[in-house]
């Protein structure tokens, strides 16, 4: 889909797809804001759509349209 050109791109914490920047900034709660060049951690994490935190993997498993799975 389209990404954004200032600075990042939009995802769907609950389907995982790239998403307008217009859908990201309607969707707050269930998109996520990636910005360019945020490789460098090893292993998979579980990030919040809400906070943009990092969470556990428990929380993560246990909310999945509100987390995203980032490896």
């Amino acid at each position: 889909m389209s990404k954004s050109k200032s600075g990042g791109s939009f995802r769907s914490a609950i389907s995982g797809r790239y998403v307008t920047a217009k859908h990201g900034n309607a969707s707050p709660h269930t998109t996520v804001r990636e910005s360019r060049g945020s490789s460098g951690s090893s292993g998979s994490h579980h990030r919040s759509a809400i906070s943009g935190r990092y969470v556990t993997t428990a929380h993560g498993k246990a909310s999945p349209h509100t987390t995203v799975k980032e490896s």
